[in-house]
């Protein structure tokens, strides 16, 4: 299907308005990363993540009431799924000294009301964890079994058959259910996870995914040079370049001045930037593919010009191709809800980016390497 017919645009005579035009936008990214900085997840940066789910649909403004004053800092929430999930992060990774008291008292509080009467004693604390002491086997076990069901983490100390002694997991989660359900009794709901990322493991991660995006730029750098010459490999690397330092800018530029796009750098975004790079050198390389195929069957042809019949000769195809991905990736940069509102937003925004450098970046920097040393690409 071809929907443009003889299409003849001199896109390479336009490149310097379109120089402007990236000069621009990188520099507002670069000016908003710079100032205003970009904002890291917890996979980055450290802290605890908690997905609930309710059993009906809440309003995330009156959960946000409910957990701000608990004292665990400031709480981000989003929504998941449907209207009744409710993803929590903080930065907190471990319940504070000041409540944990509180959290094993409302345990204590619980099995006393499972088991009243039931003779018991607190035997450790620790900053995640509570031990109790039962009178006989048989009890511990009915306590563990009964604790579980209402969502506690608890378990036996040792699986011996002798064993009196029952450990309860206490984590950021046991205080958060806590106040939800005196809060919001009429609506129950589920620990769906609890994961904690520390400081140290964040900071690997934050250079694993340098490493990682560096190391596929290099890999497309190599390959293109083997496959085409050094010139176009050094063009089709600035312009991935180009592609996510432009959409990073707008990760800066955009936070909190837009509502629903206060977006962090987490390791999912880091995924979409991989995969935004393979989308965006496939089109280069299709691009190059062609203006090769010009120059071995037309050797004086002047590049320009070859680039300029690649260009159109493609269009079609880089529109129906970039034109279908786009409208996935925006029913789910809508829909998608809260988690995946990041990955969609680097991959909508990259695709834009990434179509147009191939053309006006990439492209015309072979143009300019060509003209300025007035030589000649033979292949």
């Amino acid at each position: 299907m071809r929907i443009f017919h003889n299409l003849d645009v001199d896109f390479m005579g336009k490149r310097r308005f379109f120089y402007f035009l990236s000069a621009l936008f990188f520099l507002i990214g670069l000016v908003a990363v710079v100032f205003r900085g970009l904002i890291f997840g917890i996979d980055f940066k450290g802290g605890t993540e908690i997905a609930l789910q309710f059993q009906k649909p809440v309003e995330i403004s009156q959960v946000r009431n409910y957990v701000n004053n608990i004292g665990l800092g400031e709480v981000e929430l989003k929504t998941f799924g449907q209207s009744s999930g409710i993803l929590m992060r903080t930065e907190i990774q471990e319940i504070p000294k000041n409540i944990l008291p509180r959290v094993i008292g409302g345990i204590d509080k619980t099995i006393e009301k499972d088991f009243p009467g039931l003779k018991r004693q607190i035997v450790d604390t620790t900053a995640t964890s509570v031990t109790f002491a039962f009178t006989n086997p048989d009890t511990t076990n009915a306590v563990v079994n009964q604790l579980l069901s209402e969502g506690y983490q608890s378990g036996k100390f040792s699986e011996e058959a002798t064993n009196t002694k029952m450990v309860v997991r206490v984590g950021i989660s046991e205080w958060i259910k806590e106040n939800l359900k005196e809060k919001m009794p009429g609506n129950s709901f589920q620990v769906l996870k609890e994961d904690k990322v520390g400081p140290k493991v964040g900071n690997e991660l934050k250079t694993q995914a340098l490493i990682s995006v560096f190391l596929s730029l290099v890999g497309i750098l190599i390959y293109l040079a083997f496959r085409f010459k050094f010139i176009f490999a050094f063009g089709a690397v600035v312009a991935l370049f180009h592609d996510v330092l432009i959409t990073l800018g707008l990760y800066a530029a955009l936070y909190n001045v837009i509502p629903g796009l206060n977006l962090e750098i987490n390791l999912t975004v880091v995924a979409a930037f991989l995969t935004l790079i393979g989308y965006s050198v496939n089109d280069t390389v299709i691009v190059f593919d062609r203006v090769r195929e010009y120059l071995k069957i037309h050797k004086s042809m002047p590049i320009e010009e070859a680039m300029n019949k690649a260009v159109n000769a493609t269009m079609s195809r880089t529109v129906l191709t970039g034109g279908t991905t786009l409208m996935s990736v925006l029913v789910l940069l809508i829909f998608g809800g809260e988690v995946l509102r990041a990955f969609s937003f680097t991959l909508f925004f990259g695709i834009i980016t990434g179509t147009y450098s191939s053309v006006f970046v990439a492209s015309a920097i072979v143009l300019e390497y060509v003209n300025r040393t007035k030589g000649k690409i033979d292949f």
